[in-house]
């Protein structure tokens, strides 16, 4: 037994020595840990809120083009969907008697000048919605030969809830949405005055500020403005953070290279993916995490990967 004595004496401080180390879990929870994020500054902006509505073009006005005499419809110098300029030749008409002197022209010169018609000529400038008579008809005084959509009176026909009525009044700008993405200006310039009972949209006139030329019934998004500020503390939306029921919002504000702390914030106007930020003013040097903040403590250890 006395011989055993040596050999436990040499192994027990190798035994104590294993017990006393730390496991790789308990060094690593000893680390620091640093989340990796990207920071942004807080800039100077204008910034405005908008809402879409959808539109319908119209032309306000027909203007139906009459004969006015009886006799036969010679030529038609215009087909259906046409432009047409106000003074343009559109019809030539020949009376019954021009029409019998006119074949007696060929014998007595005399009754040469008996040949002509009578030309029927564009009132206003526009697009032809119809032709209602064929060349060699016979028609009445005061026969309807065609319609004209009076291109001065092309609107759109803007339908408003009524709880956006108070942003929406004669006068005010706006921005037509083509189906072709092109955008053009437009401007209310009144109301029809009457409330749809079973939809509750009031219906406005917008003109737009162009002189493309667009057809009838065209379906377009109009946007107006609810607010705008011509200079706010604007920043990316993905700077701001916010609880479940979206009534408080806040930022995580870098006091050091490698610390943030949240800080409340009060929001203002929202437009696209930035946000105004109403209270606190910021410093022009101030940082905000704007990628990585999500789900970060109070007081966070970040490592900035790319400075603003």
């Amino acid at each position: 037994m006395k011989n055993h004595l040596p050999f436990f004496a040499f192994l027990l401080p190798s035994l104590l020595a294993g017990c006393t180390q730390t496991s790789p879990e308990e060094e690593g929870a000893d680390k620091e840990v640093k989340t990796p994020v990207q920071v942004i500054r807080v800039e100077h902006l204008p910034i405005s809120e908008t809402f879409t509505l959808s539109a319908t073009s119209v032309y306000q006005r027909k203007n139906i083009i009459k004969s006015n005499a009886q006799g036969y419809l010679k030529k038609i110098y215009v087909g259906l969907g046409d432009f047409v300029n106000a003074g343009k030749p559109m019809f030539l008409l020949r009376t019954k008697e021009a029409e019998v002197l006119g074949e007696l022209a060929s014998k007595d010169p005399m009754l040469a000048s008996f040949r002509g018609g009578i030309t029927v000529k564009a009132p206003v400038s526009g697009h032809v919605r119809e032709i209602n008579f064929q060349v060699n008809d016979y028609v009445n005084d005061g026969d309807q030969l065609a319609v004209i959509a009076d291109g001065s009176s092309f609107v759109f026909i803007l339908d408003v809830p009524f709880e956006y009525n108070q942003f929406v009044k004669p006068g005010t700008s706006c921005t037509i949405l083509l189906p072709d993405s092109t955008k053009m200006p437009g401007k209310i310039t009144s109301s029809l005055g009457l409330v749809d009972p079973g939809s509750q949209t009031q219906s406005f006139v917008v003109v737009p500020q162009t002189n493309r030329r667009l057809p009838e019934n065209l379906l377009v998004n109009v946007r107006l403005t609810r607010q705008e500020k011509k200079r706010g503390q604007i920043v990316d939306k993905t700077a701001v953070l916010s609880d479940e029921t979206m009534e408080n919002f806040w930022v995580m504000k870098l006091i050091n290279d490698s610390t943030a702390v949240k800080t409340p914030v009060k929001k203002g106007i929202v437009s696209g993916n930035k946000i105004e930020i109403l209270s606190p003013i910021f410093k022009p040097t101030d940082r905000l995490v704007s990628t990585g903040n999500y789900g970060l403590p109070d007081t966070a250890l970040i490592t900035v990967l790319k400075q603003p």
